[in-house]
């Protein structure tokens, strides 16, 4: 549970903050929210519920520790404040709140205020909890819508997978996590740094394609899809090479004219080198899911980027075409662009931060 604390060393409370302890990690967050418990930890720090005492409203605070310790967690956050700041959408979770750093020239941590979901795809997926068609075909609709407005957006979230998607008591899904998310340039200028968890890696980013496309972001759509109707990972790969063997084993051997899109030489060999498979049919592994599920499954798991469904195509699939409107779905007005330079300065990062979190307090922003 969350603790209250005073301040260290006899030192002042900075005006309009409080203290609180919970899993051994202190926050120092604004009086107006007060913590109910600790909900999830990671990497980059700790994340509480929360009641914001002005509105009523539960919420999820995330503490970023030390945020400027490592610059590809700097650039993560900073990415992530760029876009969601710009996005509004039923199914992406809403950044409602970053809050003002007491130190706004020196500060190390971030606190950012996301509305509070119950859990995961992740816990649900693992979990005893029978999951039915109906619930297969929500979460994948409302994934794909989702996903069809980050692409209008012109946004790869690059790193899709099921405890990325946060759900509700009633099933709501939200896609999260947008530090990985780039701008869709499509034209060979992406880095090929280490993106989206391996196993609901794409085939193209597994072969160090320098030119990939939103049809990333739909392999990582299929893997979850398998997931769901199996409830364990398609792909489970300890390495690179052995998801590609893993894909292959249940793909097939690809055709020479669907490894036209490898502009790898040495990728391209070691896919050939590999032993001829037949290929393994998704009605087989999935025997008791809704064949229209597996027939999408079929078009999303597809090893040729360029034959993959693109999102659009999946929404109008007979699998979830009887919940999805077009007239209720329209794209973003605006291209959002989430392209930093990697090579600006922890000074150069710290200011771009410190603009987001205070277009979030306009009242506040004449002290800056």
């Amino acid at each position: 549970m969350a603790t209250p604390v005073e301040p260290p060393n006899g030192l002042m409370r900075a005006k309009g903050k409080h203290l609180y302890t919970m899993w051994h990690t202190l926050f120092e967050i604004d009086t107006k929210y007060i913590p109910i418990k600790p909900i999830g930890r990671g990497a980059y720090g700790v994340v509480c519920s929360s009641i914001n005492r002005e509105t009523n409203e539960r919420v999820a605070i995330k503490k970023i520790n030390n945020v400027f310790g490592n610059r590809i967690d700097a650039l993560r956050t900073l990415r992530e404040l760029m876009l969601l700041r710009c996005i509004k959408h039923e199914n992406v979770i809403c950044l409602k709140d970053v809050m003002i750093p007491t130190n706004l020239y020196g500060f190390k941590d971030v606190y950012l205020v996301y509305e509070l979901m119950d859990t995961d795809l992740h816990q649900i997926i693992k979990s005893s909890q029978p999951l039915s068609n109906d619930h297969c075909k929500y979460f994948i609709f409302q994934l794909l819508r989702g996903l069809q407005y980050l692409h209008s957006a012109n946004i790869l979230h690059r790193d899709l997978k099921p405890g990325n998607l946060l759900v509700n008591a009633n099933c709501e899904l939200k896609i999260c996590d947008f530090g990985l998310a780039r701008t869709n340039k499509n034209n060979g200028q992406f880095m090929t740094e280490y993106v989206v968890t391996r196993w609901y890696r794409a085939p193209e980013l597994l072969l160090s394609c320098d030119n990939y496309g939103t049809s990333i972001d739909i392999w990582s759509v299929g893997c979850i899809l398998a997931e769901i109707l199996g409830r364990k990972p398609i792909f489970p790969g300890t390495d690179s090479l052995t998801q590609l063997k893993l894909i292959i084993s249940v793909l097939g051997s690809q055709s020479e004219a669907d490894l036209d899109f490898i502009d790898n030489a040495k990728a391209k060999k070691f896919v050939r080198s590999l032993h001829f498979s037949k290929g393994t049919c998704f009605s087989s592994l999935y025997p008791y899911a809704d064949p229209l599920a597996v027939d999408l499954l079929e078009k999303m798991l597809v090893f040729d980027p360029r034959k993959r469904i693109a999102v659009s195509e999946a929404l109008c699939h007979p699998y979830i075409s009887s919940l999805y409107d077009p007239s209720l779905n329209p794209p973003c007005q605006y291209r959002i662009n989430v392209d930093i330079d990697e090579n600006i300065g922890e000074s150069v990062i710290r200011e771009m931060m410190l603009r987001e979190i205070l277009l979030y307090h306009p009242e506040a922003a004449v002290i800056y």
